[in-house]
């Protein structure tokens, strides 16, 4: 008899995946598949959307041919910050022009010059990030690609878009319209006053509840497809929806992410500096979030630690806490020596590691070096859990991903936050699974007005 599934597309910006989860979103079959990056007409690196469309449609192709399985329902996670256009006809006339990409110096002069920084950095909770605030990239194309920009009848979201691959259905959603796009009036509860001057509101479809989702013929029978979520709040949505006192989340990775559903008070300016920023959630509310690049320093460091100690690449792995040279660390004993390297240097990050350099020459170990980098990252976590909380009183922190099995930073990490109830999880498929997760409340949240 054939086995009922929910098909998750979860496409990051690395690895492409595909999961089959059963009616207990009991996860029953998994995929992950790398794309070559193709360049835009600028000659800069880009995802190949193509091959992407292509992927997502012969993947659900194959399930509707393979007799073990019956599809019940279709949805999709992937990353944020990024538009498909298309046009009259739903072709795409644009590239996913990639977040990363250079933003124009005399485009940023113009933009807030007409809306200064602070007001407008404040009012849609979003820092200064070029084309990773996803709105400028259609102020781009209207400045420099005006007849590109004239063709557009939709510019959806990344998710939306492959959602309508498979409904054909134009929607904008709110949680990739309220992750540092700089398009969301977070007070009036509505695009900014910037997005209808600039006449780019009406390249947007209607806007619909995260969890709505369409009935389309799909395999020769009726399946419910979703219209997609931004991942970091597909990820927060499956603690949501399982957890009724307030709690905040670090989801831990390439990068940090610390996600505050229960917010208190307005974002400042300051904490914008500092990389905090808000999202929306999949009920239409604030989630308070500040991030850093935990993995990526993490990795960077230990490339170097390798090389200086002539080490194999994976000897990290095998080192375990120390609870005598962690209490050194507590003590300041031992004095913390590290520098991060590949982060963007805001002003915390400037005032706890204000020299400029570290020397790995200074130490007689591996393992004395890599405790060394693990402190810093604690302390750096522990930072930003306490900039995206602000004035919330909560005391109860989950932690997942990665960095739950490093075993040296989590320790560091409790005796930190003596304060705080740490929970960890090493669920990998948060954001499949939040994803998975909106097929089945769709009634309870429509109920909320989103």
């Amino acid at each position: 008899m054939a086995i009922p599934v929910i098909a998750i597309f979860d496409i990051g910006k690395t690895n492409k995946k595909f999961f089959l989860f059963d009616e207990n979103l009991k996860e029953i079959k998994e995929e992950y598949v790398k794309f070559p990056t193709i360049t835009d007409e600028d000659g800069e690196e880009c995802d190949d959307l193509r091959k992407i469309s292509n992927w997502a449609k012969e993947k659900v192709e194959a399930l509707c041919r393979d007799s073990n399985y019956r599809v019940m329902a279709l949805n999709f996670s992937t990353y944020g910050a990024s538009f498909v256009s298309v046009d009259d006809s739903g072709k795409p006339i644009t590239p996913i022009y990639n977040y990363l990409k250079k933003f124009p110096q005399d485009l940023h002069e113009e933009f807030y010059g007409k809306y200064p920084e602070e007001q407008i950095n404040t009012i849609t909770a979003s820092p200064t990030l070029g084309m990773l605030n996803s709105g400028l990239q259609l102020l781009w194309l209207k400045r420099k690609r005006p007849e590109v920009f004239k063709r557009i009848k939709y510019s959806l979201h990344l998710p939306q878009y492959i959602s309508y691959l498979f409904t054909g259905e134009f929607v904008a959603e709110p949680t990739s319209i309220g992750c540092h796009t700089k398009l969301w009036d977070f007070p009036k509860g509505d695009y900014h006053s910037w997005v209808y001057e600039e006449e780019i509101a009406e390249k947007f479809p209607k806007t619909v509840p995260t969890s709505n989702y369409f009935e389309k013929t799909i395999c020769g029978q009726r399946v419910k497809v979703g219209v997609g979520i931004h991942d970091s709040s597909s990820a927060l949505a499956s603690y949501l929806l399982k957890i009724n006192e307030p709690f905040a989340l670090i989801s831990t990775g390439t990068w940090s992410i610390t996600l505050n559903p229960y917010p208190v008070g307005e974002l400042t300016f300051d904490e914008l500096k500092n990389d905090c920023l808000n999202f929306l959630s999949i009920q239409g509310g604030t989630v308070k979030a500040s991030r850093f690049l935990l993995g990526y320093e993490l990795d960077h460091q230990i490339e170097k630690l390798n090389l200086h100690f002539k080490k194999e690449a994976k000897y990290y792995k095998d080192i375990e806490a120390d609870e005598e040279l962690l209490q050194q660390f507590l003590s300041g004993e031992i004095p913390s020596k590290f520098y991060p390297e590949t982060m963007v240097r805001t002003p915390m990050i400037q005032n706890m590691f204000p020299e400029n350099r570290w020397e790995l020459s200074d130490f007689d170990t591996f393992e004395s070096a890599y405790y060394q980098v693990n402190w810093g990252l604690a302390k750096l976590q522990k930072a930003s859990l306490l900039l995206a909380l602000g004035k919330s009183e909560t005391k109860k922190v989950y932690i997942d991903g990665g960095f739950v099995h490093n075993s040296v930073f989590i320790r560091m990490l409790e005796e930190l936050l003596p304060e705080f109830e740490l929970k960890f999880s090493d669920f990998p498929l948060g954001s499949a699974y939040g994803a998975a997760l909106m097929l089945g409340h769709s009634e309870k949240f429509s109920k909320q007005n989103l």
